[in-house]
């Protein structure tokens, strides 16, 4: 039978619950997926030679269940070591970001960062997501990647049009693109594109954006955390790295205690933040500026910087169609005059 639980390890089976079901205040009503989690700490406990379980039997029954889960996840994490995937996790990049996604596999799921970069060129307000383009891109995706493009023309675009084109994707990508938890992390990288401010390569982010520029909670928060923590420990801990999560996510934080570890001694950061306006200078370390009366931003802030760029393609493509405009008329002058009769 079973042998008897020390305070400790029901804590701990407590906190698996809670972490099955995302929340800090609700537990997991699976009992079967519970009850196999307890079978196989009184087991470990016996194993050891111990009469009462204790957290420590817990805890090794956890990382056993995830260790014969996790096949792919370590594979994901040798490609990255090894540089197939290509991830950043120092220096500083203007135009890329890391993002982050969750797989799942049955009743197993990880976290995995993905880049995603953007590119910004004189245009016609074209915003243009690649996955989006050749049917990568799922409908609540592609709603999020809609958003972006009205928050632009809000922030930015109410004395000029936007004369921009820009493409966003998510690098080494091959399978669909779904939910809106990265349109954040799109909004970032455009923002630095346009700006030419540099993003920390150290921190990922996740959080969906609404057209105000609000950051909105997301899914698979602690999967996300952690995979991303796993990267960043294969690459070296620099003190410096991080998730930047919404802050309606802080109370679905049921982290592994080696993240709680790393981030109690500094190692690891977790930034929570309601607006773009926080993540922005998170990521850039500049501040991100507030609206001014007349509708600028602040000189040497990030809104200022992606405003001027803006209208300064604006006027060039202003000019460009002034002249587009001179050579239809010269063309069709041309076209009216007779040719001069000649001599017989």
């Amino acid at each position: 039978g079973l042998r008897h639980f020390d305070r400790s390890a029901v804590a701990r089976v407590i906190e698996y619950g809670a972490r099955q079901v995302e929340h800090q205040r609700k537990l997991s009503s699976q009992l079967l997926e519970i009850g196999n989690l307890v079978a196989e700490a009184s087991y470990w406990a016996s194993k050891a030679g111990r009469e009462i379980v204790t957290a420590e039997d817990v805890e090794t029954a956890i990382r056993k269940k995830q260790y014969r889960s996790d096949l792919l996840a370590e594979r994901v994490r040798d490609l990255i070591a090894e540089g197939t995937l290509k991830i950043e996790t120092s220096g500083a990049r203007v135009g890329q970001i890391n993002g982050l996604a969750v797989i799942e596999l049955g009743d197993f799921a990880f976290g995995k960062p993905s880049r995603v970069t953007a590119r910004v060129s004189l245009g016609r307000g074209n915003l243009i997501s690649i996955e989006r383009e050749i049917a990568l891109s799922g409908p609540i995706h592609s709603k999020g990647f809609l958003i972006l493009s009205n928050y632009l023309a809000g922030a930015y675009a109410q004395d000029f049009p936007l004369a921009i084109t820009a493409s966003i994707t998510f690098e080494q990508a091959y399978e669909e693109i779904e939910g809106d938890s990265a349109s954040s992390t799109e909004l970032y990288a455009l923002l630095s594109a346009l700006s030419g401010l540099p993003i920390k390569q150290g921190i990922a982010v996740t959080g969906s954006v609404n057209q105000y520029g609000d950051v909105q909670a997301i899914g698979g928060v602690n999967e996300k955390i952690e995979g991303f923590f796993a990267v960043c420990k294969v690459q070296g801990l620099t003190g410096e790295q991080g998730v930047i999560i919404p802050t309606a996510n802080v109370q679905h934080l049921m982290l592994d205690e080696e993240v709680i570890q790393a981030v109690a001694e500094g190692k690891f950061h977790i930034w929570a933040v309601d607006s773009v306006d926080q993540g922005i200078e998170i990521l850039t370390g500049v501040p991100a500026g507030e609206r001014q009366p007349d509708g600028t931003y602040p000189e040497g802030t990030v809104h200022r910087l992606v405003m001027d760029r803006l209208r300064e393609y604006a006027e060039r493509m202003r000019d460009f169609g002034r002249r587009e405009e001179r050579e239809e008329r010269s063309e069709r002058t041309e076209a009216a005059d007779p040719e001069p009769a000649g001599e017989h």
